[in-house]
């Protein structure tokens, strides 16, 4: 469960993760509806309509408050460009996370989905109290392995033939990461309240 009705803003080194608004449903839909970003994600689909967008982003309040979600805007600190998302799909059952994430074409290979990735997973571990976040991708994906593993993700396994994308049936890698496990010391040190 979520310690506040307000969603924090976690500044890093380089960006700053905030919450989604409304006028951020155009840059969502013109970035995650690339069909590199469409093509190695489950949940996005292409072409990306712009409802979808929208919707999409009219579920983050309520998820945060609920303690279901934490979804977030990866922004460049020095600009405020918008350059991809990043989220956990929360259980507050089994105190656990499944992290998620993208980063607009223009800006792969440059770091910021592993500097995003660890910002939010301390915020899970911290803040949000969770015990174990998880994650997965496509098998033929291995840029996003990267991140997982980058950040201390244990590979779990995989699950062969788990999924179909577009009419193929896919392998999935299987990673997480305990609390106990992670080498950050979750501290409340940038993250603040908007």
């Amino acid at each position: 469960m979520p310690p506040d009705t307000v969603q924090p803003v976690i500044a890093t080194a380089r960006l700053s993760l905030r919450p989604f608004v409304a006028s951020d449903a155009s840059d969502v839909q013109r970035l995650a509806g690339a069909r590199e970003i469409a093509d190695t994600t489950l949940a996005i689909p292409h072409p990306y309509p712009l409802t979808a967008a929208v919707q999409w982003i009219d579920t983050h309040p309520a998820a945060w408050v609920a303690g279901t979600g934490a979804a977030y805007a990866i922004t460049l600190q020095a600009t405020g460009e918008l350059i991809g998302a990043v989220g956990l799909v929360m259980s507050g059952r089994h105190a656990s996370g499944e992290l998620g994430y993208w980063i607009a074409v223009p800006h792969w290979n440059r770091g910021y989905c592993t500097e995003a990735a660890r910002a939010l997973v301390s915020l899970g571990f911290g803040a949000l109290d969770l015990h174990r976040i998880h994650a997965h991708h496509l098998s033929r994906n291995p840029s996003s392995g990267r991140v997982m593993q980058k950040i201390g993700m244990i590979h779990e396994g995989r699950l062969r033939q788990a999924i179909r994308k577009w009419d193929q049936f896919e392998d999935i890698e299987m990673y997480a990461v305990l609390a106990t496990e992670w080498p950050d010391t979750p501290t409340a040190q940038g993250v603040r309240s908007r």
